[in-house]
Parts: C-alpha cells; structure tokens; sequence
C-alpha cells in the first residue's frame, strides 16, 4: 500500500492527464485537467461527447496514459503510466464526481461537458528523485 500512497501523494500535486484510446484501426489521445480520487484509484475528467476521443470510447472502452510533470533535470522527472477503462458518468454517479471536479476547478461551473471515469488498474510510477529510473508498481486487486 505504500506504493500507492507514494504515487496518490504525487498526483495530487499534478493537474493534467493524458490518454489514449482504441477503436478498430483508429487511435487517439486527449488531455485534460482532472480530479483524482485516491479510494477509487480513478480520474475524473470533463470532455464533450462531440470529441474525437469521446465518439471512439462510446459508453465505456479500455484506455492507457500518463501524467507527468516538466522538470528541467533528468534527475527530477517523475511520471506515470497507467492502464484501465474509460467510461462516461451518468446521474447520481454523475453530479457528486462533477461537485469534487468543480471544487478543485471553479472554472469548470460554467461548462455542462459530461462526466468521465478513467479508472486506473495498473499504474506504472517512475521517480528519479529515488534514484535514476525508479520504478513503482501498482496493481487494482481482483
């Protein structure tokens, strides 16, 4: 558990998430400012149904991406890879998600863009600040 305390603790402090899905032949990435929840291990993010991304998940798909920061020495870089699905909110589920998203982005009251889950099921952490090219694990149990 210390592992993904070690990278809840991290994403925190980040704002942007990138990624990426798949449909048929067709791939394609997006990036956004989400609100992390470290008890579901999951993004939360706003994008409008109209999106390229957003027609290629339909209600649910599989999807893979990072976070990472922009630090100007090898020596700092901390990033992550994850693993997981996508699937757009609905409801109940819907409202108490875009209340958190809302509280740490004011900004986004203005905007009537669904709800999505990037739920997380593998994450991959690297940081160099524990020495050059640290890996840190996680898998969602069974």
């Amino acid at each position: 558990m210390e592992t993904l305390a070690a990278i809840n603790r991290w994403l925190a402090k980040q704002h942007v998430v990138t990624w990426c899905v798949h449909q048929e032949e067709e791939m394609w990435c997006a990036n956004a400012f989400y609100y992390y929840d470290p008890q579901h291990v999951a993004f939360y993010v706003l994008s409008e149904d109209k999106t390229r991304h957003a027609q290629m998940t339909g209600k649910q798909a599989k999807v893979a991406g990072t976070v990472n920061g922009q630090p100007k020495t090898v020596a700092l870089i901390r990033g992550l890879q994850f693993k997981g699905e996508i699937r757009r909110l609905e409801g109940e589920e819907s409202d108490a998600q875009r209340k958190h998203y809302n509280r740490r982005f004011p900004v986004a009251l203005a905007l009537s863009a669904p709800v999505w889950e990037i739920r997380l099921d593998e994450l991959k952490f690297t940081d160099n600040t524990l020495g050059f090219g640290k890996k840190l694990h996680w898998l969602r149990p069974e």
